[in-house]
């Protein structure tokens, strides 16, 4: 009877340690930095495009704000995903960088091609690489 008191107890708390060895909250992201109040970046705003049959021009807006997000920005990265215009609706696409512009500065030009799906978004970077939220995502369509 106490042979196998002792191995129950044995395996009680061999399963207590198994859990608590391999328990967590999952698989673990990059370290962030530590985010000190306002000392953050604001996203661009108010991107909007014009194109005509070759190219296309983007153009956005960026404002320091004092209290939440006051670091300025130093360069705009721009994004951009393209897509054939048959390809299915909901199919995944991939933000590619085509492109960074330093400030002031807040226009950029890229050479479009016929029958394609165009997604654009921006980042601001400040400096230590500090990187805003992406601006709303525009699309295009090149017919």
């Amino acid at each position: 009877m106490k042979n196998q008191r002792a191995v129950i107890q044995s395996l009680i708390v061999l399963s207590g340690i198994i859990i608590l060895t391999f328990s967590g909250c999952g698989k673990k992201g990059l370290p962030l930095a530590p985010e000190i109040k306002g000392q953050k970046i604001s996203a661009p705003f108010d991107l909007k495009y014009i194109s005509d049959d070759k190219e296309i021009i983007l153009s956005w807006n960026h404002k320091v704000d004092i209290e939440k997000a006051f670091v300025k920005p130093r360069d705009f990265e721009i994004f951009m995903a393209k897509k054939t215009i048959e390809a299915c609706v909901g199919c995944p696409f991939e933000f590619k960088t085509i492109g960074i512009v330093s400030m002031p500065f807040m226009e950029f030009i890229f050479k479009i091609e016929k029958g394609f799906k165009y997604y654009f978004r921006v980042q601001a970077i400040g400096d230590d690489n500090i990187r805003s939220e992406y601006s709303k995502t525009v699309q295009f369509e090149s017919k």
